[in-house]
């Protein structure tokens, strides 16, 4: 494989010469595409295409997936990660989707040589892959594409909404056909996903995630930067055989999407219960219920990411926001804990937690001598406009005629390095 792929870099990257489309390799003498690929030659009223299909049975794992599983997945899984677009619809109405491209950029000059779809069954889970052999079966493709899609309620894709299915309703534009993309609710997976893992993991790409939660490793993978590459190699000599990594890797990938459709839900549709093992896991999951405005629920999972265990990077982070939802929810003494634990150590959020201790001692404690002292403190470490102006504010409350002027009795103070 690595030999195939530096002989396709080498064929196409030299300036100035164009990318080939060949001639029509849909039967040259003596070859037939069947004898690398298991399918069969599909006609339609636009011309043929290629189809062949994977079948996954569901006694079979996927890593630590069951594949059998995903025929049990509820089907109200989808409402809340969708913000209520998908009510219960049955996992044998979803459709998983993607594509290989002639180029990665997008664009009208763009199209999907390979079209990936798959669909959970009682039996296991199909992937059917429609294939064009040469650009004029891109017709074909389209057509028998939004035909497989009839049944469908739901796509569900990996950073689909921003690629795979505007590329794709370009295409049916430019062929002067109707989009199947209109009716159906799109569900792209890259947001949860990212929502969940991307504290965790230095990267949330399909291939990353299929290793780390599914524990799942491939073996001889076509990198994705390399396929069009292969395909326009196949068009220029008309070997399958070349093509063959990159419908495995299509096929897998949707495979991968099907199984982590199986996980990501869960950790929206109930945060409390949801099987979170990694606190990283919870910190993004409480984030997403702030934003949401489930500040009550996003206070909890806040609070057991820190009693999980956090990197120190995350943590302060964490413990900031805590701080701010209590405040919100009117705990301030819960708030005041967390920014004298913040205001104690080097951290990111140190001369914000001593800004707002400051705060809290001028105007709610009257204590203004302690409020000066958070202040200073605050500007050791950062100068800034705001911290001199609240020194300046705080050093006339203080004085009276050149002398100190009397303060209460100290409320709270700071922990030390």
């Amino acid at each position: 494989m690595a030999r195939v792929l530096e002989e396709c870099a080498e064929k196409y990257e030299k300036p100035g010469k164009p990318y080939s489309t060949g001639v029509s390799r849909t039967s040259p003498p003596g070859f037939k595409v069947q004898d690398w690929l298991p399918g069969e030659e599909i006609a339609t009223e636009w011309g043929k295409h290629y189809e062949t299909e994977t079948f996954y049975a569901h006694h079979r794992r996927h890593g630590s997936a069951e594949i059998g599983a995903l025929a049990e997945l509820p089907g109200d899984l989808l409402e809340i990660i969708s913000s209520g677009a998908v009510r219960d619809v049955p996992p044998r109405e979803w459709a998983f989707l993607d594509t290989e491209t002639t180029g990665l950029a997008g664009g009208t000059g763009t199209c999907a040589f390979l079209v990936g779809v798959g669909r959970i069954t009682a039996e296991g889970f199909r992937v059917r892959q429609f294939f064009m052999r040469d650009y004029g079966e891109e017709a074909s493709v389209l057509d028998a594409l939004a035909r497989f899609l009839e049944p469908c309620r739901v796509l569900i894709t990996y950073n689909g909404r921003a690629f795979d299915q505007p590329l794709l309703e370009t295409r049916y534009r430019l062929n002067r056909a109707r989009s199947p993309f209109a009716r159906l609710e799109h569900l792209d997976l890259l947001h949860g996903a990212r929502r969940l893992w991307k504290l965790r993991f230095e990267s949330c790409r399909l291939v990353e995630l299929e290793q780390q939660v599914l524990g799942f490793a491939r073996e001889g993978d076509v990198p994705g930067a390399m396929i069009p590459y292969i395909y326009f190699d196949y068009l220029h000599s008309g070997e399958v055989a070349r093509l063959l990594p990159v419908f495995h890797h299509n096929a897998m990938d949707i495979l991968t999407l099907a199984c982590l459709t199986g996980i990501v839900p869960y950790a929206f549709k109930d945060p409390a219960t949801a099987p979170l093992r990694h606190g990283a896991e919870m910190a993004g999951i409480a984030r997403w219920l702030r934003d949401a405005g489930e500040i009550e629920q996003a206070r909890a999972l806040f609070r057991r990411a820190v009693d999980a265990g956090l990197p120190d990077e995350i943590l302060f982070r964490t413990l900031w926001d805590i701080a701010v939802i209590e405040r919100r929810l009117g705990s301030g003494d819960a708030a005041l804990a967390v920014w004298n634990d913040l205001a104690a150590c080097r951290n990111p959020f140190r001369v914000r937690a001593m800004a707002e201790l400051a705060k809290h001692h001028e105007h709610r404690a009257k204590n203004y001598a302690l409020a000066l002292e958070m202040t200073r403190s605050a500007l050791a470490i950062e100068n800034s406009p705001s911290l001199r102006k609240r020194e300046e504010r705080l050093l006339k409350r203080t004085t009276w005629g050149g002398r100190p002027r009397p303060q209460p009795r100290r409320l709270a103070g700071l922990k030390r390095d």
